[in-house]
């Protein structure tokens, strides 16, 4: 090969590899950006065990993906990708169905949840300052306009309660079909001992095994693509009268044994990734 054609060659793979750096370092500029923004204040002190950096490294989410959260509730990880996501890409909250999930509960209260798609994108702009227009937000049975079209659904700390309601096969389909071929779903999740009796990990108490969360997935086609032990915490022995509300921030028993569940901080959690074939 001549020498201008290598060293040509040479340019451009150094070009590629300058410009990727640059565009890895900007996402992170961005990211960072996020996590220290001022609006965070009250959310900080949760870092040293959510590891937000790492873990949305982990998941590979990245400016101008459409990213899903699902059960967004007060925001702890909507306060960070909100404004990161949609600066480029697009952030979409997703409401459990709320029939389903919260059966037995009065009309008037499921109607008012009924009303998440028009108010949360309200709540996200009082807490960031974006523009309520720049966040869309669905119940997951009704989102039709979204399926085939997310890049990444991100489920944080919501298992449990699914697993509770009897949905959490059902929210693994609905997922599934909300995604992109190739696209990947991000899991962070309290975590039973693999030893833990079955009446125990059934989601009452929180906790759930990394391997039934594993299957639930792979059952509804998902390939397991990593796992992570980014969040995890050796002290938690995952077995406690109350269940992981009885460690920080809940604190389920008051000053009860207060100063033992504070040693341990928050749960233990399995941190995994998915991704749909295609």
């Amino acid at each position: 090969m001549p020498k201008s054609i290598r060293l040509g060659l040479g340019l451009t793979a150094l070009t590629l590899m300058m410009g990727t750096a640059w565009a890895m370092h900007h996402e992170g500029d961005g990211l960072a950006k996020a996590i220290a923004a001022d609006y965070r204040e009250a959310d900080r002190a949760r870092d040293e065990y959510r590891h937000p950096m790492e873990t949305l490294k982990f998941f590979g989410i990245k400016p101008g993906m459409t990213v899903g959260e699902y059960g967004p509730g007060g925001g702890w990880y909507t306060k960070i990708l909100a404004p990161w996501i949609s600066a480029s890409g697009t952030y979409v909250a997703i409401n459990a169905d709320v029939e389903k999930y919260h059966a037995g509960a009065s009309a008037e209260r499921n109607a008012e949840r009924k009303q998440f798609p028009q108010t949360f994108p309200n709540q996200v702009a009082e807490w960031t300052g974006l523009s309520a227009d720049a966040i869309a937000a669905v119940e997951i049975d009704e989102a039709p306009d979204w399926e085939g079209k997310l890049d990444a659904f991100l489920i944080f700390r919501s298992l449990h309660g699914l697993s509770r309601k009897n949905l959490a096969d059902e929210t693994a389909k609905h997922a599934y079909n909300l995604l992109k071929p190739g696209g990947v779903v991000g899991v962070v999740q309290h975590r039973a001992k693999e030893s833990a009796a079955w009446d125990y990990t059934r989601g009452h108490n929180g906790y759930l095994k990394q391997s039934e969360v594993i299957a639930l997935f792979e059952s509804a086609g998902f390939d397991l693509v990593l796992e992570s032990e980014i969040n995890a915490n050796a002290s938690d022995t995952a077995d406690y009268d109350g269940g992981v509300w009885s460690l920080p921030p809940t604190y389920r028993h008051g000053d009860k044994d207060r100063a033992k569940y504070t040693a341990v901080g928050e749960s233990d959690r399995m941190t995994l990734l998915f991704r749909k074939p295609g």
